[in-house]
C-alpha cells in the first residue's frame, strides 16, 4: 500500500510535521515527469484547520527543496499539495484501518474471476495481516493483499435541532471555525509549485 519512494519521503517529512504537532497521515505521488503531484495528508487530534495546513506547507517546501534524500527520489519539478485526509479518508495502512474500526467503509477488493468488487461494509477489526468486515450480519476476513482501495464513508443524517444531537451523533459545535474541517465540513488544502 506504500512504495519505497513514499516511504523515503515520509522518513524526511514526518519529523518536520511532528515538530508542528501534526501527523503525516499519508503521502501520495501521482503523475509523471513535469506533471507530478506530491500530496501530503496531515492530521491531528481534533482535525486540522487552514492555519495548520498553511504552516505545514511553509515548513515542508524548504525541506523538500533542500534535502538530498528527497532530490534522489523526487528530481525535477512537482506540485506540493498539503491537505487534511477529509471526511472520507483513504485507508492504506494497518494503522489507518485500526483507527476506522466501527465505521462504514467503501472496500474494493480483487477477488474471484469476475475481477474487482466494490462494496460498502462495516469495518469490525484490523490487524497486521488484514481486516474483518461485516455485511448484512455476515463477517469475513480480507487480507491486505486483496484490498485494491478502501476509504471511510461519511454518512449524512438528518439535521439536528440547534443544541441537540442527531440520532447517534454528537452535537456540532456552534463556535465559528471549530471542528476538524473549519466547522463547515470542507477539507482545508494548500498547494505550491516546486
Amino acid at each position: 500500500m506504500s512504495s519505497p519512494t513514499t516511504d523515503q519521503l515520509a522518513a524526511v517529512l514526518t519529523p518536520v510535521l511532528e515538530g508542528l504537532g501534526l501527523e503525516c497521515y499519508d503521502i501520495e505521488l501521482s503523475g509523471s515527469a513535469r506533471a507530478r503531484t506530491l500530496r501530503v495528508l496531515i492530521d491531528r487530534p481534533g482535525g486540522v484547520d487552514l492555519e495548520a495546513v498553511t504552516a505545514a506547507t511553509e515548513a515542508l517546501g524548504p525541506v523538500l527543496d533542500a534535502d538530498p534524500a528527497v532530490q534522489a527520489v523526487l528530481p525535477g519539478g512537482y506540485l506540493l499539495e498539503v491537505s487534511s485526509p477529509g471526511l472520507e479518508r483513504p485507508l492504506r495502512t494497518p494503522a489507518h484501518f485500526r483507527r476506522a474500526i466501527g465505521t462504514p467503509i467503501s472496500l474494493k477488493t480483487e477477488t474471484g474471476p469476475e475481477g474487482p468488487r466494490r462494496e460498502r461494509v462495516l469495518l469490525v477489526g484490523a490487524d497486521a495481516e488484514g481486516i474483518e468486515v461485516e455485511v448484512d450480519g455476515d463477517r469475513r476476513r480480507v487480507a491486505y493483499a486483496e484490498v485494491v482501495q478502501a476509504r471511510t464513508v461519511f454518512e449524512w443524517g438528518p439535521a439536528a435541532k440547534p443544541g441537540k444531537a442527531a440520532a447517534g451523533r454528537p452535537a456540532k459545535s456552534t463556535t465559528p471555525g471549530a471542528g476538524a474541517r473549519g466547522g463547515n465540513g470542507s477539507t482545508p488544502a494548500a498547494s505550491a509549485r516546486h
